[in-house]
C-alpha cells in the first residue's frame, strides 16, 4: 500500500511549521513504513520546491503559487499535478488530506480521504468567534466532496456535520503517539511544586484562564511554579500581537514571580520538562483530539484538563486524570492542588493514564485501525 499525506506542517527541521497535525502524521507515517508500506508526505506553504527522502519516507516541499486573487486555486492545481503524477507512476494509491487544507477545488485522479482535525469553522465555533465566510465555504466544499472521511474524535465528526449541515458518514480513528518514546526515566527528579503547560500560547487553548487559575493555586501554595512552553501567538479577538503579553497582566504580582516562559523548544526537548513536572495542565476551549495530552499521559503524568467536547474520549475523569471547565477557576485550581498535595494520587492516576494511552492511542494500535480503513478504500472501485 502506498499513501500520500497532504499537510501544511510536519515536525522536521526542513519544514517551516509543526503542530499537532504534523505530529500525528509523523507517528502514523513511521509505523506504516515499519510495516512495509510506502509513504509520501507533501507539505505545502514552504519556501521552495524540493523532494528528499528521510527515514524511509519521501518528502515533497511545495511552494505555494503567488498570484493576486487566485493564489489558492493555482496552489491547489499545482498540488493536484504532483499527486496525479505520483498516482500515474503508481507511487501512491490515494491521498489523505486535512479538513482545512487546499483541497476545495482539488480533483486528483486518485481517491481523497479527509481526516477531520478541526476546521477553522469548527475552532471558531468552539472559541465563540465569527468565522470568515470564505473559509467556511471552502471547508464545507472540502468535507462534501471527499471520497471518505476519518475523524480524530467522535465529537469533532459530529460537530463538523452539524456546523456544515451535512450528514457525512465518518470513521473515528484517533491521533496516536509511540508510547515507547514516552516513558519517565528512573533517574529524573520530579519537582514537587512544578506545573507544566506545553502548547501554543493562544486564547483558544485557555491561556487567558490559566493565569487566573494559577493565582488561586498560589494563594494556597506559595512554593508552586508554573512553566510554560510553546510558541507565542497573536490574539484575533483583541488584535494584540502577543498572548503572552496579555497573560502577564492577569497574574497577581506575587504569583508572576513564580512563572517561567521558555518559548518554543525543539520537539525532543519537551520530554525532559514533562518528566520533571509534577502536574500537566491543559485548560483549553478548542481541540479535536490533542496529542499533547497523550504525550503527558504516556509519561505517567497526572493531568488537569478541560472537560469540554472531546475530553472524555481521551481522559476518564477521576480515573486517568481530572477534568474541569476552564472558566471554573475554583475547581480547576482545587484539582491541581489535589495532585500537588498527594503523591499517591499522582502515582495512581499517572499509571492509569499510561494504561489508557497504551490501549487506545499507541501508534501500533492506531496504525492497524488505519490500515483496515485504507484497505476498504482501495477495494472500492
Amino acid at each position: 500500500m502506498n499513501i500520500a499525506f497532504l499537510t501544511p506542517e510536519y515536525p522536521n527541521a526542513k519544514f517551516d511549521s509543526s503542530g499537532g497535525i504534523g505530529t500525528s502524521i509523523f507517528n502514523l507515517s513511521h509505523e506504516l513504513v515499519k510495516s512495509g508500506h510506502g509513504v509520501h508526505v507533501l507539505v505545502y506553504g514552504q519556501n521552495k520546491d524540493e523532494v528528499f527522502d528521510d527515514e524511509g519516507i519521501t518528502f515533497h516541499k511545495i511552494k505555494n503559487v503567488k498570484f493576486k486573487g487566485i493564489s489558492r486555486y493555482l496552489s491547489q492545481k499545482k498540488i493536484e499535478r504532483i499527486i496525479n503524477l505520483l498516482h500515474k507512476e503508481k507511487k501512491i494509491d490515494f491521498v489523505e488530506a486535512t479538513d482545512w487544507g487546499l483541497t476545495s477545488f482539488f480533483s486528483p485522479t486518485c481517491k481523497v480521504i479527509l481526516r477531520l482535525h478541526g476546521s477553522d469553522t469548527y475552532f471558531c465555533h468552539l472559541d465563540k468567534r465569527p468565522v470568515k465566510w470564505m473559509n467556511k465555504f471552502h471547508e464545507k466544499k472540502i468535507v462534501s466532496k471527499a471520497d471518505a472521511i476519518l475523524s480524530v474524535s467522535q465529537y469533532t465528526g459530529d460537530m463538523t456535520n452539524l456546523l456544515f449541515n451535512l450528514n457525512r458518514n465518518f470513521v473515528v480513528i484517533p491521533n496516536s503517539i509511540d508510547c515507547s518514546n514516552f516513558s519517565v526515566p528512573k533517574d529524573i527528579d520530579v519537582d514537587v511544586n512544578t506545573i507544566l503547560y506545553f502548547g501554543t500560547l493562544i486564547r483558544k487553548k485557555g491561556l487567558l484562564e490559566l493565569p487566573l487559575i494559577f493565582n488561586k493555586v498560589y494563594q494556597k501554595n506559595s512554593k508552586v511554579k508554573l512553566v510554560l512552553i510553546g510558541r507565542d501567538s497573536s490574539d484575533v479577538m483583541s488584535g494584540t500581537n502577543s498572548t503572552w503579553q496579555m497573560m502577564q497582566s492577569l497574574f497577581s504580582k506575587e504569583a508572576f514571580n513564580n512563572v517561567t516562559y521558555l518559548g518554543s523548544v525543539v520537539y525532543d526537548e519537551i520530554k525532559p520538562h514533562i518528566s520533571r513536572a509534577k502536574v500537566c495542565v491543559f485548560p483549553t476551549f478548542a481541540e479535536a483530539l490533542p496529542v499533547s495530552w497523550l504525550e503527558a499521559m504516556a509519561m505517567n503524568k497526572p493531568i488537569v484538563a478541560s472537560n469540554l467536547g472531546w475530553a472524555t474520549e481521551v481522559i476518564e475523569d477521576e480515573v486517568s486524570g481530572f477534568l474541569a471547565h476552564p472558566k471554573d477557576h475554583e475547581l480547576f485550581s482545587k484539582r491541581i492542588l489535589q495532585f500537588l498535595d498527594d503523591d499517591d494520587l499522582c502515582k495512581s492516576m499517572g499509571i492509569e493514564a499510561r494504561k489508557r494511552v497504551e490501549s487506545k492511542f499507541d501508534s501500533k494500535v492506531v496504525m492497524e485501525q488505519n490500515i483496515k480503513f485504507y484497505e476498504t478504500i482501495i477495494d472500492k472501485k
